[in-house]
């Protein structure tokens, strides 16, 4: 599992400029980044160099902010590659409760889930020959 940062902003104009900006001040560098938007709020999902270090800082400036674990898979970059991957968690019974990917360069992708119970599901995904990320991989450990 690797730890995205979700931040919770009042859905008003400048509130994303300003957390990122709260960021970049603590010189964290953001990777990848997610916003669903409801009309009061919005859920911003990271990834970021630094996931503690980044909560903290946007804790320490009034945000509400905290670091959750989530599943990163790399995935063939082409059609059906995001396709394949959910199949192979359907037969597993995972629960996703989100997702989003982004691509890493015209071969790689990345796919981020939240996935709800099946703590092995690293493992299962290595054993069929899927290659979960590592924390090192996105991040520096902090």
């Amino acid at each position: 599992m690797i730890d995205q940062l979700t931040v919770f902003l009042e859905n008003e104009k400048g509130r994303l400029a300003a957390a990122c900006q709260t960021l970049a001040d603590a010189d964290i560098n953001l990777h990848a980044l997610n916003l669903a938007d409801t009309a009061d709020f919005g859920v911003v999902r990271l990834l970021c160099d630094t996931p503690e270090a980044a909560s903290g800082a946007l804790k320490a400036a009034g945000y509400r902010a905290a670091v959750t674990p989530v599943l990163g898979v790399r995935v063939p970059n082409v059609p059906g590659g995001l396709a394949k991957l959910l199949s192979f968690m359907d037969e597993q019974e995972a629960n996703i409760e989100y997702g989003y990917c982004f691509s890493v360069n015209e071969n790689v992708a990345i796919d981020v889930l939240k996935v709800d119970g099946d703590s092995g599901i690293e493992e299962k995904l290595k054993a069929a020959g899927f290659e979960p990320v590592r924390p090192e991989d996105i991040y520096d450990l902090d």
